[in-house]
């Protein structure tokens, strides 16, 4: 039996549409749930027998709140995705698109990252984004609750880039080394190589990596035109030449510290009013002798 777990709050459709989407990929029979009005995930697991499978209806956000409230539980099922979402960042990273509409995810849901923020802990499938991302993702948040669609993000960064996001001061630390940098745009922590709908800040990352390192980027010391004329070519990772105001560090914990209060966002989910956080990442071989 497949159980279709969708979330009627992703991307600019409707449900409907959604429903008809999956119901066109999808053509076993199948139960349709909405995901958010699920109230436990392990009794709701408890309940499947071992052949049943989970097919996942969402964006990269749907993907996020489902591992944070599964993240307790030894999930023995197939799991399968179906992308909905408006960025589908996760989908491009693993090149989903290019061989089924509909594939199994559960190698990617684990060994996952954790990013602690006001002394709470989160689990994400993509990126931590610290500072104009932050910022696009609350003006983002503001316009949906406005009642608008088709939101353009690259459009918000650049108004925000000329206009209204002014950069920080930040101190990053990575597996106990602090570097400080001066006005900080951008310092996204990646377990993916992108996010933001296409940007690629990290070109190098591998969510699979048996090292389980992170990677994060900090665009620093550059003024708004120079800052403006260079940000589309972090769509292909052309950024990375441009060494002056481009640093990108690896590791396995990950501290950044602003000196002022900006938006954080989770895979697109946003927390605001944030000064500092924390990304921890295990290797497959560090947590297999953990358990032995």
């Amino acid at each position: 039996m497949k159980y279709i777990l969708y979330n009627p709050l992703c991307g600019n459709d409707g449900v409907n549409e959604k429903l008809s989407l999956i119901k066109e990929i999808v053509s076993d029979e199948a139960e349709f749930l909405d995901m958010t009005k699920i109230e436990s995930y392990e009794s709701f697991f408890a309940s499947l027998s071992a052949d049943d499978s989970i097919v996942i209806g969402g964006g990269d956000g749907t993907l996020n709140r489902f591992v944070n409230d599964t993240a307790d539980i030894d999930i023995k099922n197939e799991i399968l995705y179906i992308a909905l979402g408006t960025g589908n960042d996760f989908l491009r990273d693993i090149d989903g698109a290019s061989s089924n509409p509909v594939f199994v995810i559960n190698k990617y849901l684990e060994n996952l990252p954790s990013v602690t923020v006001n002394g709470k802990s989160y689990k994400f499938l993509n990126n931590v984004g610290f500072g104009i991302d932050g910022y696009c993702c609350e003006v983002g948040d503001k316009m949906k609750a406005e009642g608008k669609t088709n939101i353009n993000y690259s459009s918000i960064a650049i108004k925000g880039l000329l206009f209204h996001f002014k950069p920080a001061n930040a101190k990053v630390t990575v597996d106990g080394v602090t570097r400080e940098y001066k006005k900080v745009w951008i310092a996204p922590t990646m377990n993916g190589r992108y996010y933001g709908g296409g940007m690629m800040p990290t070109p190098s990352q591998d969510r699979l990596s048996e090292d389980g390192e992170l990677s994060i980027m900090i665009w620093h010391s550059s003024g708004k035109l120079k800052t403006l004329m260079a940000f589309p070519s972090l769509f292909k990772g052309e950024h990375i030449s441009k060494t002056k105001m481009i640093d990108i560090l690896k590791g396995h914990t990950i501290t950044v510290e602003f000196d002022r209060p900006c938006a954080l966002q989770i895979d697109g989910e946003t927390i605001l009013g944030v000064t500092s956080y924390i990304a921890t990442k295990q290797g497959v071989r560090v947590k297999e002798e953990a358990n032995l």
